[in-house]
């Protein structure tokens, strides 16, 4: 087992999309393999109940368990970031790290490094969440210098029920975007099940499709030294190196 790379997923409690398509993304290299340890996740919102959720110690706890499994990588493997802002996350990973000895990573990084790494300046965000939510996702994303140029959304706080959300649903919010011309396109939430569609949506529309759970696995295969590319049928995204591993995460 010398050359088998292991990788730690924190995951919101209510999840039930991204444990299953990670696994389905990981099929094809047996000698990688995905471990998973939850927080307490029971709604999101603005509020200040919901950001309590996303604390450091319910964080430290997961991931120290998954340090016990003894993961290459550590991800925070939640979109909360993408409305706390990066700086939430960037911390947070600095502490996992520090904590653990191993470093970490988040889908809201990962997805911030794959817009750098090709170049994205202009992109169009898709997602499941409320008005409030939304707004505010595409402000962080502004500082963070990547300007939102079209967006859909369905206004929904059903955050369990976000896994149920039909394919076509998804799809089509994608599809209402690409006239926009943005450079990449953003399935924002590790609970919307949009991996599955962003091959054959990229073919269709023209645009890279990144989805949440796809951008985590990305990043924290290219943190723990994995090769992302050797994951092929699933679109663009695995083809694209990391320019930078530091602005991906942390190292102890």
């Amino acid at each position: 087992m010398s050359n088998h790379t292991r990788l730690g997923m924190i995951t919101p409690s209510l999840n039930t999309v991204l444990e299953p398509v990670t696994y389905a993304l990981l099929a094809d290299l047996p000698d990688v393999t995905a471990h998973f340890s939850r927080v307490r996740v029971s709604q999101i919102s603005l509020g200040e109940d919901s950001a309590a959720q996303f604390g450091d110690e319910p964080m430290l706890a997961a991931a120290r368990m998954l340090a016990d499994a003894r993961v290459h990588a550590i991800c925070w493997n939640g979109t909360a970031g993408s409305w706390l802002g990066p700086d939430f996350d960037r911390r947070l990973c600095q502490a996992i790290a520090r904590e653990t000895g191993i470093p970490a990573t988040s889908a809201t990084l990962a997805l911030a490094e794959l817009f750098r790494s090709r170049g994205v300046k202009r992109f169009a965000l898709v997602t499941p969440f409320e008005d409030a939510l939304q707004e505010a996702i595409v402000e962080t994303y502004g500082r963070e210098g990547f300007e939102c140029v079209a967006e859909r959304h369905l206004d929904s706080d059903d955050t369990f029920g976000y896994a149920s959300i039909p394919p076509a649903t998804t799809e089509g919010m994608i599809r209402d975007v690409v006239g926009a011309e943005p450079e990449a396109i953003a399935a924002v939430c590790t609970n919307l099940n949009g991996a599955p569609h962003a091959e054959a949506l990229e073919a269709e529309c023209g645009r890279p499709v990144y989805d949440s759970v796809a951008a985590a696995l990305w990043g924290t295969l290219a943190l723990a030294g994995a090769d992302p590319s050797r994951i092929a049928g699933w679109g663009e995204i695995f083809s694209v190196a990391p320019a930078s591993l530091e602005r991906l995460g942390a190292r102890p």
